[in-house]
């Protein structure tokens, strides 16, 4: 119950994330309502794909799709007062990262798979709805970007599996993970950490 609570809030956090970018790009109702189902569940749907869950969670429960209507229509309603929240598309896109990094390695474990791939399955259900969702929308994918993003993702995954034998309530692991994330990517965006450049030698030269 607990984890698919998890599971729930990420979807929310994720199709509002998609929403304010679909609104950003001046799209109809109908793309912002796309772009917001794309990025909740694109991570998602690649996870259960990879591993051979057929069909795929969100088609089997209604819930996800009821879901991810309700946080785009909430979006559009109160957008003014979202855009209050300083840099609102960058905290929903955190947290929908971490608690879909906590959601991707646990369906990994489930599933049988070993830790590195179920931090791999844990980092790309995170990520993936997020490069859909930049991609449709003409961006360049934050995860393709030097910022620490796909990173803090695979650092939560680690620290699941360094913290397993820790906790019996997987409860308290969810949360600590989920928090290992997001505040990994705000400290990095603080304080302006980000992956070294393949080309600051290239730029220094023009």
């Amino acid at each position: 119950m607990f984890f698919q609570f998890i599971d729930i809030l990420g979807t929310i956090a994720f199709a509002i994330s998609g929403a304010l970018m679909a609104m950003g790009k001046r799209m109809d109702p109908f793309g912002v309502l796309i772009i917001a189902f794309v990025t909740a569940v694109g991570g998602g749907t690649l996870r259960d794909v990879m591993i051979g869950i057929e069909p795929v969670s969100w088609m089997k429960n209604m819930t996800f799709v009821y879901v991810i209507i309700g946080s785009a229509v909430f979006a559009v309603v109160f957008k003014k007062q979202i855009n209050y929240l300083r840099k609102s598309l960058f905290l929903f896109d955190t947290i929908g990262i971490a608690l879909y990094t906590v959601v991707g390695v646990e369906t990994g474990l489930v599933a049988g798979l070993h830790p590195v791939i179920c931090i791999a399955m844990g980092t790309m259900t995170a990520c993936f709805g997020g490069v859909l969702r930049d991609i449709l929308c003409n961006d360049i994918p934050v995860i393709f970007r030097e910022e620490i993003y796909a990173t803090a993702c695979i650092l939560g995954g680690f620290t699941y599996f360094l913290l397993l034998q820790f906790f019996a309530d997987r409860h308290i692991l969810f949360v600590i993970v989920a928090l290992v994330v997001i505040t990994v990517r705000l400290v990095a965006v603080r304080f302006k950490v980000s992956l070294p450049s393949l080309y600051k030698s290239e730029d220094n030269k023009q």
